[in-house]
């Protein structure tokens, strides 16, 4: 499933439009223009993410934010997200991509925290929340509340999405913490989202494995010029159209595709369902537990196969296959290119 054929959940919305009124904006309007009925938002659980998308961008362009609904203090003069993108995507990898964004927001007009990494001694990597030198721990801590609640968990978000681009791949999560007790408008996210979720914490943040840290940025000039076409706001998006079932399969899959890899047993007992419906839902959603299974292999295949150290057979028994031979028929049959023959065209 697509975010253009996905919904999000209307608190998102309501959030949004709650944010832009205490900033003056004009809501009837902007839902006018973009023909939104405020049916579409009272009367329903869930709202399409592509409108979702556009009145984020609206409601941007109205305030001249480009950080809007996210935790800073003040305006972020539209273009500076495209500057700090000009300044990572030029790095060797994601550790030294994640420590040259949180200079970029010590400097930038407008921000008042900024991510810090840290790698930690269990194999994790935590990005964490944190002020901006001029910024005294005891005016951060003042932000770090309930009332800010959407806007702490909109910027991890964000981290996180923007971290998964870079990188090319999906980097599933461990644990998300944050600060403050759980809020109403948070009680699905903890019901439902893989990684655990943890309250009342002396940080807001979230764990990785450290391994991703290593991660070659993949991306280049030529390819951040359609990324900024929807950025920022279609990195919410995709954090909130995980509530897709299918979505939380591949995130449980994505954490392991060895031969450890859960079968569809395990992750329908994970996620509170029976096999059967476990199939049905996913074919509502027009996909399978083998095709998402294939797609997270796929997708580690392909990140492996970047990495020259790694032979053809070292990535196959990474994946979890008996024999090379079966890694090079599978991988044919996903892209059409021998594992051989990808590389050669990466290279060219």
């Amino acid at each position: 499933m697509t975010v253009n054929d996905s919904f999000i959940s209307s608190e998102y919305v309501r959030s949004l439009l709650s944010a832009a009124e205490e900033q003056g904006c004009d809501v009837d309007t902007m839902l006018r223009e973009l023909d939104i009925d405020r049916d579409e938002i009272n009367d329903s659980r869930q709202f399409s993410s592509v409108k979702y998308g556009q009145l984020y961008q609206k409601v941007m362009l109205v305030v001249q934010d480009e950080c809007f609904g996210m935790m800073s203090g003040g305006r972020v003069q539209l273009g500076s997200f495209r500057l700090m993108c000009l300044s990572v995507i030029h790095c060797d990898d994601l550790y030294q991509a994640a420590m040259r964004a949180g200079e970029f927001s010590e400097i930038c007009r407008g921000f008042l925290t900024r991510p810090k990494i840290e790698i930690l001694d269990n194999g994790l990597a935590r990005t964490q929340m944190v002020p901006i030198r001029l910024l005294s721990q005891e005016d951060f801590e003042k932000l770090m509340v309930i009332d800010n609640a959407d806007k702490i968990r909109t910027s991890l978000a964000v981290w996180h999405r923007f971290n998964c681009w870079l990188t090319g791949q999906e980097i599933p999560l461990e644990s998300i913490s944050f600060s403050f007790s759980c809020p109403d408008s948070f009680r699905e996210l903890a019901e439902t989202y893989p990684a655990a979720i943890r309250f009342d914490q002396p940080y807001n943040g979230f764990e990785f494995k450290s391994e991703y840290l290593e991660s070659k940025i993949v991306q280049s000039s030529k390819s951040l010029d359609d990324f900024l076409r929807m950025a920022p706001y279609h990195l919410v998006i995709r954090e909130s159209a995980k509530s897709t079932l299918s979505n939380k399969v591949r995130t449980i899959l994505s954490k392991d595709v060895s031969y450890s890899m859960p079968g569809a047993e395990a992750v329908a007992s994970q996620l509170n369902l029976s096999l059967t419906t476990l199939r049905r839902r996913l074919q509502q959603e027009d996909t399978s537990f083998q095709k998402i299974k294939d797609e997270c292999r796929l997708e580690a295949a392909i990140h492996y196969l970047n990495l020259p150290d790694l032979t053809n057979s070292n990535i196959a028994e990474k994946l979890g296959f008996d024999e090379p031979s079966a890694f090079f028929r599978a991988f044919k049959k996903w892209t059409g290119l021998t594992p051989g023959e990808y590389r050669k065209q990466m290279a060219e």
